[in-house]
């Protein structure tokens, strides 16, 4: 028989490392949301300050130009992402890339729901495709972040700046963890479940200059559901991108995000990004000294530094379904199995709101969960 390496006696102090909703920002309690703007209406006046305030809080962080819109919409990243392909696609030809299930989940909506047969540019699980080879008299739709792949685009130098069509981006694992260029999107979706740490059910929805434009000159052919609606007589409606959300918010969800975004403020951008780098950072070490872990995404220049996304070797679904299931019972990691979809893997989080020690601790226990899953097969 086959001796078990001993329970670790270190586990991570916040064992959160699932991939949406993500562990909350250190230091975070329920008891420490503001309560001014609960039980009251989203259109009062204090609705419509903490609202603003929000979105705010979030320009400022993103370093986002006057010259973009931000609203919250409802329906996570995926109503924010949908809205746009609703309101904005049509007009000219459109490329879809897809290099994992949200992707290839915007092409199914391309496909059947719009119906607008777009060329599509796919990749495997832990590939990136050739962005070098995108038509952007296109419109291009693409994933900054891929949170079930652990693949991301470099930076934004592969979206020319004279582009005829506009580029679409779903960056929901990708916002506060990477610096973007803001003058090569015009389009951006999120939510704040991820780097945040926030609570889902609402999106938030960025429009450049040359999104507004599409929005205000061109009527798609098919119907729009009032939630979709971002234009009014020809113009955008502005409100939206002002704190008078489209439908009723979670008041709840709102102070929670402030809660998150005022943490965020205190370390600023490059604080935030840093802390997603030295978790990933600690994990690659912990994958490197392991001869049966390794990263998913083969090219370090494109592996994710939020959604790590690992693969162990011999491993099926039952195996990994194990193993995370042994982690979660001695508190040492919780929804750590990879995506559904997504080859059998391990799926780590390391934005910011994770302590670095959280994830240093977290090796032993792998060794811990692999060797013990592995003996009970």
């Amino acid at each position: 028989m086959t001796d078990l390496p001993p329970r670790p006696a270190t586990t991570p102090a916040r064992p959160y490392f699932s991939s949406g909703p993500c562990a909350k920002p250190p230091g975070w309690s329920a008891d420490r949301l503001d309560p001014v703007s609960l039980g009251r209406s989203h259109r009062s006046k204090i609705g419509k300050q903490r609202l603003q305030y929000c979105i705010d809080l979030m320009r400022e962080l993103l370093g986002l130009p006057d010259t973009h819109r931000i609203g919250i919409v409802p329906g996570s990243d995926t109503g924010a992402f949908e809205m746009a392909m609703w309101t904005m696609l049509g007009a000219r030809p459109v490329t879809a890339l897809a290099w994992e299930s949200f992707g290839e989940g915007w092409v199914t909506d391309a496909v059947k729901q719009l119906r607008i047969d777009p060329t599509v540019v796919r990749a495997d699980y832990g590939q990136l495709p050739d962005l070098q080879a995108i038509d952007w008299t296109n419109d291009v739709l693409f994933t900054w972040n891929g949170t079930t792949s652990g693949v991301r685009v470099p930076n934004a130098d592969f979206i020319p700046a004279d582009r005829e069509g506009l580029s679409f981006a779903d960056a929901t694992s990708g916002v506060f963890a990477y610096a973007i260029d803001w003058a090569k999107i015009d389009v951006a979706t999120f939510s704040w479940q991820k780097v945040l740490g926030g609570e889902g059910a609402h999106g938030v929805l960025i429009l450049g200059p040359r999104a507004v434009e599409r929005l205000e000159s061109y009527t798609p052919a098919w119907p729009l559901p009032k939630v979709f609606r971002l234009v009014s007589k020809g113009k955008l409606t502005e409100g939206v991108f002002k704190g008078e959300t489209i439908n009723t918010p979670s008041m709840l969800a709102v102070e929670d995000a402030i809660f998150s975004l005022e943490w965020a403020k205190s370390l600023g951008a490059d604080g935030l990004i840093a802390r997603s780098d030295a978790n990933a950072a600690a994990l690659d070490r912990i994958v490197a000294d392991r001869d049966w872990l390794g990263h998913l995404a083969a090219d370090p220049a494109t592996r994710s530094r939020t959604s790590v996304c690992l693969i162990v070797e011999g491993a099926d679904e039952a195996l990994i379904k194990k193993m995370a299931s042994l982690l979660e019972a001695e508190g040492a990691a919780y929804d750590v199995a990879g995506y559904r979809d997504a080859p059998a893997g391990l799926r780590i989080w390391c934005g910011a709101t994770v302590d670095t020690a959280d994830i240093e601790a977290l090796g032993p226990w792998l060794d811990w969960a692999y060797a013990t899953a592995r003996a009970a097969a």
